[in-house]
């Protein structure tokens, strides 16, 4: 069943290839330069340069282009993906192994058309199908910037991706179905308030490349925006961010999204897992415009459908109930009889995103494993979660994390034993 499954995925797979070379032809298309060519005089400007560096911060290009222990934005790492690990490129100006020889219109290239310096096609784990909305004057600090850092000679990792997704000429179906590019364009029926956190939500924060599932291709089509999904390979579930009716933040005010992005705590939750690692190298370091900008946008997203419960033939009243006594043991005394928290401290579970996401993957995680809150200049002595992988079964943590998602004003579906032992020695990122 397994070849079969991937033969089709091939077959589809090369389907659409050939719809996209009928498309596109089966060269590269040349991409129209964004402007003249940037005299490097231009790029020494200390304010550009600055300007740049706020960008790539709050872009978070370093989460992705430093090793760990390694030097800032010198690669020397590959990402994981269901299809195989992808490098990340060095983007000091090394000129043997970085952005060296690079001019402006290369980098505006790579960021706005997802294509090499020498006009190869980029694979997507580098976002460009968001980064394509950054404007011109952005890119052009961000490349600022990038060029003013120390160069470090760093060698590419070298790829593992699986045939097909190995041949680059594939990626051309793949860009029919899953990339539009162009510039953000603001909305003149909304303030300009609206249009900043937009412009940064969709493009430079780059939110959609985790809040929204991916199908088997690896792709997010172009209406799903910003509705929840598991990140792959890392085993953690970004929320759906609507706070209107059955949205993941339902009932979160702008001052809940603000606090948690500068601080990694709210009245409403606290950043774990990759956001916690995201609100500390990113989000915290945003102006107060920005953040207020970003909140006024996700308030505005619609409401959703509620999700439809899968019928279980299990005793969800046995199963809860006996999840209360594992909760009253370990639990009530931190995070409150009634799933308070304490403010500022233990955050509440009750209305908590983390803990009604449609998989329940983030609690079962976070009652085995524990969790780390980030440090922030605003909270620089965070409260950490302690694991209890050696204190509780399967059918404990099951338990008491089904009853957590149904008690309270929670009602999100249970957790079943048999789904929690394969996330008992997943690593904490």
């Amino acid at each position: 069943m397994k070849w079969l499954r991937w033969l089709l995925l091939l077959i589809a797979l090369l389907l659409v290839l050939a719809l996209g070379w009928v498309l596109f032809g089966g060269g590269s298309r040349p991409t129209p330069q964004a402007a003249s060519k940037v005299a490097a005089t231009a790029l020494r400007d200390p304010v550009l340069i600055a300007k740049g560096e706020y960008l790539a911060t709050i872009g978070d290009c370093a989460g992705c282009h430093t090793a760990q222990g390694g030097a800032r934005y010198a690669g020397g790492r590959a990402l994981p993906t269901p299809f195989g690990d992808i490098p990340v490129p060095n983007i000091t100006p090394d000129r043997e192994t970085g952005l060296g020889d690079w001019s402006f219109e290369d980098f505006w290239q790579a960021l706005h058309s997802g294509k090499g310096r020498h006009g190869e096609l980029l694979y997507p784990a580098f976002s460009y199908t968001s980064y394509t909305k950054v404007s011109h004057d952005d890119a052009l600090a961000i490349f600022a910037y990038l060029q003013s850092l120390a160069p470090v000679h760093q060698p590419a990792v070298a790829p593992a991706l699986a045939f097909p997704y190995s041949v680059r000429n594939s990626l051309k179906a793949w860009r029919t179905l899953y990339f539009r590019e162009g510039e953000f364009k603001p909305d003149p029926a909304q303030s300009a308030e609206w249009n900043r956190g937009a412009y940064l939500v969709q493009g430079l924060g780059h939110c959609n490349e985790c809040h929204a599932a991916r199908d088997s291709l690896g792709g997010t089509p172009q209406d799903v925006h910003l509705t929840g999904g598991q990140i792959p390979m890392q085993n953690w579930y970004a929320p759906d961010l609507s706070t209107r009716k059955n949205g993941g933040l339902e009932g979160w005010s702008a001052q809940d999204i603000v606090d948690l992005l500068k601080t990694g705590q709210s009245a409403r939750g606290t950043a774990f897992g990759p956001m916690a690692t995201v609100v500390s190298d990113s989000t915290q370091h945003m102006s107060d415009a920005d953040l207020r900008a970003i909140a006024t946008y996700l308030q505005s997203l619609p409401p959703r459908t509620p999700l439809a419960e899968p019928s279980s033939p299990f005793d969800t009243r046995a199963l809860t109930e006996q999840g209360g006594k594992v909760y009253a043991k370990h639990c009530a005394e931190c995070h409150g009889k009634r799933g308070e928290g304490v403010a500022g401290v233990y955050p509440p579970l009750d209305g908590n995103s983390s803990v009604t996401e449609p998989t329940g993957i983030n609690a079962t995680r976070m009652v085995l494993l524990g969790g780390f809150a980030p440090v922030t200049a605003a909270n620089q002595r965070p409260y950490s979660m302690p694991p209890f992988a050696q204190q509780l079964s399967d059918g404990e943590v099951a338990a008491v994390v089904t009853y957590i998602r149904r008690t309270w004003s929670n009602q999100a579906s249970i957790v079943r034993a048999e789904g929690v032992s394969k996330y008992r020695h997943t690593p904490v990122e």
